[in-house]
């Protein structure tokens, strides 16, 4: 299989199923390339995105060979296309009718109360609906992704649970529990991490703290993270009297992160529903930390079953979160369930290498033309609920 990826640019939430994408057509004969369609902002290089290019050979740049890109993107035997709003990458392969596997964060972040739009809808009908019987096909990159484009009458049946998949670490799953508790002995660790801006709501994390310790709990909140709140979340954690219990390291690159999180008791992740998807989840599951996320993510109803390998709660409703935290600071044996329980979660399913085979089946079934599998659970399983 030709295979190409359009996308706006490549990060380290994307390279790992790319390089397991690339070696799987190899290994058939084929080939695959990611095509970035501008160049990375300034912001995100600052933040270390730019380093997962390093080595990755079948990334190109629509900017420098139009010409080239475009051609590898109409000859392809199936594109994955999503992360950016030109629709004329795709506009032939479209009216050619050859595959395309839309990949999509949801439409509505902000409310659904959006969709009665009139100029919105031709928009969405010009991109999606018309589609609706060809060979387009819908992976949607969070929980919420179907039951916009339900709305809208795009995709029906060929909705699939998607995402983003983190490079998946193997852990010796007790001892990265023992750590924890070496980290710290007798104190029970939280971590947050994030940028600090409304939607992220870093203030929940500060609430649970307070909840903390006026229950008398010895704990250390780190809030990674840096953006437009920081000064204001600081000023808060001072006037609540929790900077000795609560640290701001400020901006953290992803490795770093990846270590506070593989030393942390419990995760919080509070956004809300503009969250499309929040790889925060992912990365603190397989660090086998005990998760308290809002709902409204986009990972989280995906990947967290309500008390078997984490905790959902209602981000309107902060003192939700800081319930659950009081839970589990009083019982370590539920922290260590949720905790292993997260990380298999992520080692057995939704993972780099599971999402990329399953894609990969599900594509090579589709240009034969038999029947897709039909997965029960996890990454291109159909999302029929709708949320």
């Amino acid at each position: 299989m030709n295979l190409v990826f359009v996308s706006n640019y490549m990060n380290h939430h994307q390279m790992p199923v790319s390089r397991e994408l690339h070696g799987l057509c190899q290994k058939q004969g084929g080939s695959y390339i990611f095509v970035q369609t501008q160049p990375m902002e300034r912001e995100r290089v600052a933040m270390g995105w730019g380093e997962s290019l390093i080595g990755a050979d079948f990334v190109r740049n629509y900017w420098e060979d139009e010409k080239g890109c475009q051609q590898s993107i109409d000859g392809a035997d199936a594109v994955i296309f999503g992360g950016c709003e030109e629709e004329n990458y795709i506009e032939h392969r479209l009216q050619a009718g050859k595959p395309v596997w839309r990949y999509s964060e949801p439409l509505y972040k902000t409310g659904r109360y959006k969709f009665v739009s009139p100029r919105g809808l031709r928009k969405k009908y010009h991109d999606h609906t018309r589609y609706r019987k060809g060979r387009v096909y819908l992976l949607c990159a969070g929980a919420y992704v179907a039951g916009d484009f339900r709305l809208v009458g795009a995709y029906g049946g060929k909705r699939f649970r998607y995402g983003y998949f983190p490079a998946f670490r193997e852990q010796d799953l007790e001892t990265l529990m023992d750590e924890k508790d070496q980290a710290s002995p007798g104190q029970l660790r939280l971590l947050w991490a994030a940028r600090m801006i409304d939607w992220k709501h870093p203030g929940t994390a500060l609430q649970v703290a307070a909840g903390l310790r006026d229950q008398g709990v010895d704990f250390r909140l780190d809030m990674i993270g840096d953006g437009t709140l920081f000064q204001e979340t600081r000023e808060q954690a001072k006037a609540l009297g929790l900077l000795e219990q609560v640290a701001f390291p400020g901006y953290c690159n992803p490795e770093k992160t990846r270590e506070y999180m593989e030393s942390a008791h419990i995760f919080l992740a509070t956004s809300d529903r503009q969250e499309g998807w929040g790889a925060v989840v992912n990365e603190a599951m397989n660090s086998g930390c005990a998760l308290i996320a809002g709902k409204g993510m986009g990972a989280a109803p995906y990947l967290i079953r309500h008390g078997e390998n984490g905790y959902l709660f209602d981000h309107s409703r902060p003192r939700q979160a800081v319930e659950l935290a009081l839970e589990l600071a009083g019982d370590e044996a539920l922290r260590r369930r949720l905790g292993r329980a997260a990380y298999e979660t992520v080692r057995t399913l939704w993972n780099p290498r599971v999402a990329a085979e399953r894609l990969y089946t599900c594509m090579a079934a589709e240009l034969s033309g038999g029947e897709l599998p039909a997965y029960e659970e996890g990454p291109l399983s159909r999302d029929l609920i709708c949320l």
